[in-house]
């Protein structure tokens, strides 16, 4: 109970400080940055193993958000663990930023690839995760793909790949929200049930719930114990996730948010952020 609540009150601080981030222009990509938040809990609480006094430190284990628009709660997820002063959040896609709409590794402390054209990600996570097992490295590449992501074929080409190396050092996080910019998935390109496509391109595949902090550990767990093939774990996510205005709303890939609707957001998770703590003294 105690890790439980230990991750689930990083994720809420993920959330609110990913709010409080797009507030300052108004307008963000709130939808797909609130779907992976409680995976980047989980990541960045333990699962991988990294140094925040030394970004490139060549032992770490490395995060590709192929979907690069999810900036705005990976920045935050950084922030948090000290990579960089949590002032910058304010600055969030403003000119002189180093906090641009999408994911840059040469802005950004922590992010270890730049990444924004869907498809892109995903390949370049494969080879970083060949040259380290060249290597003789015991370290992960994870990478967060979006199912939206999915339609194009560069991502099946790198899943091919990464099968036929046996790729067992990467971990593919699919963020399943079941939405995309422009419709919902299924309407757009409907790909089915993906546990089944990994496992036909002779992956170790698993389903789980997305916002479900001690599955999501379990599962990665598991996938780190697979050997001689790649992992992926499907996520059962809702995009916006933690944020009345946009959860459960079609079209918030990118949102303008008025005063009122970010201020309840805030508020709402400072409530839920207060809850949880007395919570986790009463344990």
């Amino acid at each position: 109970m105690e890790e439980k609540n230990r991750l689930e009150i990083f994720a809420t601080q993920i959330r609110l400080e990913t709010m409080r981030e797009i507030a300052h222009l108004g307008f963000g990509h709130v939808g797909g940055s609130l779907s992976i938040v409680d995976i980047l809990a989980v990541l960045y609480s333990g699962a991988m193993r990294i140094d925040a006094t030394n970004p490139h430190w060549k032992e770490r284990d490395w995060l590709i958000v192929s979907k690069g628009h999810s900036g705005p709660a990976v920045y935050a997820a950084l922030a948090l663990k000290d990579f960089f002063d949590i002032g910058w959040l304010k600055t969030l896609n403003q000119p002189k930023t180093n906090l641009p709409s999408h994911c840059d590794r040469n802005k950004t402390p922590g992010v270890d690839i730049t990444t924004g054209s869907l498809g892109q990600g995903i390949s370049v996570a494969t080879g970083v995760a060949l040259g380290n097992k060249l290597q003789g490295m015991d370290n992960t590449t994870y990478v967060i793909v979006g199912d939206g992501e999915c339609n194009e074929g560069q991502v099946w080409e790198a899943i091919m790949f990464a099968s036929q190396h046996k790729l067992d050092n990467m971990i593919l996080l699919l963020d399943d929200n079941k939405e995309q910019i422009d419709g919902y998935s299924k309407e757009i390109i409907d790909l089915e049930d993906f546990t089944e496509k990994f496992e036909a391109f002779k992956w170790h595949a698993q389903r789980v719930d997305g916002h479900d902090v001690m599955a999501l550990s379990q599962a990665i767990e598991n996938a780190k114990q697979t050997k001689g093939r790649p992992s992926a774990i499907v996520m059962d996510t809702i995009k916006g996730k933690g944020c009345i205005c946009a959860e459960g709303q079609f079209g918030s890939h990118h949102m303008r948010l008025t005063r009122q609707q970010i201020d309840d957001s805030i508020r709402v998770l400072e409530e839920k952020l207060a809850l949880q703590r007395r919570e986790g003294n009463e344990i």
